[in-house]
């Protein structure tokens, strides 16, 4: 594999999209007659074989109902999950920009721990995500960070070497678990501090073309 390219590695969440609209879990629970913090727990314990691809949304809802006592019908899962759908949806303009911008200079890629039915939602109000050079969601790809095998389908994907790469994500042990299978790294905190990285890291690329 080329190990003089230069590959932007994007976590969605916390750093091109918002997180979880403020709100939505305690709507949610209204909605089930739970408590907060009891569905919170729920949703939560529940997720990661949903975020890896190993639950259909069904399967999902199921579980966490059930885990709270509270009869799984159709059309109270169908509600839930249009409205766990709908809490994702916000992204961050600036940063919108700022992404596609990169393509200019370098590679860009995008590698997400979200299930595969807000996958195909957020790929159809996004069309711009179809412009990256490899879109990787965990649903889809049946890995969720910081699962080694999540980064390791990049790896393949875009026929790299781990060191071609530069992991953004706004959790630390996210982009350790990337750095630990040959990745670059950085915690994500704001759009200056990571331009001014990527701005020093490209250049060091480019010099191992020369």
């Amino acid at each position: 594999m080329p190990t003089d390219r230069s590959i932007v590695l994007f976590d969605l969440f916390g750093v091109i999209a918002r997180h979880q609209r403020p709100g939505a879990l305690r709507k949610m629970a209204a909605r089930c007659h739970a408590s907060t913090d009891a569905f919170t727990t729920a949703y939560w314990a529940c997720r990661p074989p949903y975020d890896a691809g190993r639950q259909s949304a069904p399967e999902y809802w199921t579980a966490v109902l059930r885990r709270l006592s509270l009869p799984a019908d159709a059309d109270t899962i169908e509600e839930l999950r249009l409205a766990d759908i709908d809490s994702w949806s916000r992204v961050d303009d600036a940063m919108v920009g700022y992404v596609r911008s990169l393509r200019e200079v370098t590679e860009v890629a995008l590698l997400s721990n979200i299930p595969s039915d807000h996958a195909d939602a957020f790929l159809a109000a996004q069309p711009w995500l179809y412009d990256l050079d490899h879109v990787a969601f965990s649903g889809k790809i049946k890995a969720a960070k910081p699962d080694p095998a999540a980064f390791q389908h990049c790896v393949a994907a875009l026929r790299a070497a781990p060191t071609a790469f530069l992991f953004v994500d706004d959790r630390e042990e996210n982009v350790r678990a990337a750095q630990a299978v040959g990745m670059n790294g950085h915690v994500f905190t704001d759009r200056d501090e990571l331009t001014a990285v990527i701005d020093t890291w490209l250049p060091t690329r480019r010099r191992m073309r020369t």
